[in-house]
């Protein structure tokens, strides 16, 4: 273990796409848990992902290609869920879940003849965090932005949200990676979910908590990034509620 490894230049840049990351997710998580459809974002992002890799197999994996190809992709799933959860409410919960896995096999079967297929579905799933660049930075909080400025007039159709969702996760599955992007979106939302007020900032510390606790033990360690930071939200997100219980129970 080598203190050496916690260089501000290396770790700044991945910080920084993280915090990106938990200003659009922690609202976004709080509407999917009070929709009761958790598992929404991991469908999205996997429809997002399967767009990454068409992008990569039709070799139009330049930066743009597969942003819109990814989008193009999101977009597509986040319509069709939005039309079954008009459809069939009641099954909508079945139908992400079956969602996830279809593309999920769509995925694994577009590259069974790439040799570094493998290889490409791992980076999708765990993200390469630590490599983010400044231009895929600027790009991200560009979004980002547009986002924030059409969520008031969009949230309020459920195919508003159901798009907006789509922009942002094909944005942050490229950034983070899939698993990232689910913590993210879920862990803060969830160890603040009690709160009908004031749960911004409690969700937001608990997120940049474990990206920077994540990234810190990484570099110590030299172990994989994104899990890392993944099981370090989730250690934030209980002390987080740990901590609400009882201080809750303090004051009584």
């Amino acid at each position: 273990m080598s203190f050496a490894a916690l260089d501000p230049a290396l770790l700044g840049p991945p910080l920084a796409a993280g915090l990106l990351v938990l200003a659009t997710h922690i609202p976004l998580g709080r509407r999917v848990l009070a929709r009761g459809i958790v598992f929404l974002d991991l469908a999205i992002a996997q429809f997002a992902g399967l767009g990454v890799i068409v992008a990569h197999v039709a070799d139009w994996d330049s930066g743009w290609g597969t942003q819109l190809v990814a989008f193009a992709a999101a977009l597509a799933g986040a319509a069709l869920l939005a039309w079954s959860d008009r459809r069939w409410p009641q099954r909508q919960e079945a139908l992400i879940g079956s969602s996830f896995v279809v593309a999920a096999c769509v995925a694994a079967l577009l590259l069974a003849s790439d040799p570094h297929g493998g290889e490409e579905l791992q980076t999708l799933l765990v993200g390469q965090i630590l490599w983010v660049s400044d231009a895929q930075l600027a790009a991200a909080a560009a979004i980002y932005a547009a986002i924030g400025l059409l969520w008031r007039p969009l949230m309020r159709r459920s195919i508003g949200f159901y798009a907006l969702f789509a922009l942002a996760i094909t944005t942050s599955v490229q950034l983070v990676g899939v698993y990232l992007v689910f913590a993210s979106l879920i862990l803060p939302a969830l160890a603040t979910l009690d709160r009908a007020r004031d749960w911004a900032a409690p969700a937001f510390v608990i997120g940049a908590a474990g990206y920077g606790g994540g990234l810190v033990l990484s570099a110590l360690t030299d172990l994989p990034t994104g899990p890392l930071i993944v099981v370090a939200l989730a250690v934030c997100a209980l002390a987080g509620g740990f901590l609400r219980v009882a201080a809750e129970h303090h004051r009584r």
